[in-house]
């Protein structure tokens, strides 16, 4: 059974976080929700208060998440958007390491709507690859990588695709926002399972 890490920081888009989640766990994708602190703060509440002010239960702090060592058995990894949840979540070291460290390894790493362009691209990630994010914030990369040497160096040769639900590049996947999750989720399903999984999965709950 593939397992998923769904990393939830204070602010985050609910649609985009349990729409995953959801279809994920459907398709019999060992899910893990994490609860990731503020920037600036060493512990995380488990309880996550979204951006629309939704509470979400995590299965677990990330604290406890790396004190278990779990990234080993991780085979994907997922950042949703929101704000500030993106932005929390790329203050996170740890999260930056691991992102660079499954990226290394092959391994999905998949972010929607806020999260590629404030999350992955301080990490290098997206240098030499497609992809998408919430329409405009491509347009912001000066202030998520701090510099315009650093937009230069972690963005060389990306290409930023608009107005399509996803893209998938190696071993990346990014979405653009909430209305696209469940096509986002039904890529990132195909990916951990098979594509007769996801279409059993498309049919049995209607779908568009």
């Amino acid at each position: 059974m593939k397992k998923l890490a769904v990393f939830l920081a204070p602010g985050f888009e609910e649609i985009e976080a349990l729409t995953i989640v959801d279809y994920a766990r459907r398709a019999g994708v060992n899910v893990q929700t994490v609860a990731v602190p503020k920037k600036n703060e060493v512990d995380a509440d488990i309880l996550v208060t979204g951006s629309h002010n939704i509470k979400v239960q995590a299965d677990i702090s990330l604290k406890d998440f790396i004190s278990n060592k779990e990234e080993y058995e991780v085979d994907a990894i997922y950042f949703p958007g929101g704000m500030p949840g993106a932005a929390n979540l790329a203050a996170n070291q740890y999260l930056f390491q691991l992102t660079n460290k499954m990226d290394r390894k092959g391994k999905i790493v998949s972010a929607m709507c806020a999260s590629p362009a404030v999350m992955l691209a301080r990490t290098g990630i997206l240098a030499n690859r497609k992809w998408t994010c919430y329409p405009g914030m491509e347009k912001n990369l000066l202030e998520y990588c701090g510099s315009e040497i650093g937009v230069r160096e972690l963005t060389e040769n990306t290409c930023h695709i608009a107005n399509v639900p996803f893209v998938f590049d190696n071993n990346v996947l990014t979405g653009r926002g909430p209305g696209t999750a469940e096509q986002f989720a039904m890529k990132l399903v195909e990916l951990l399972t098979d594509k007769e999984t996801a279409a059993k999965i498309h049919d049995g709950s209607c779908q568009r």
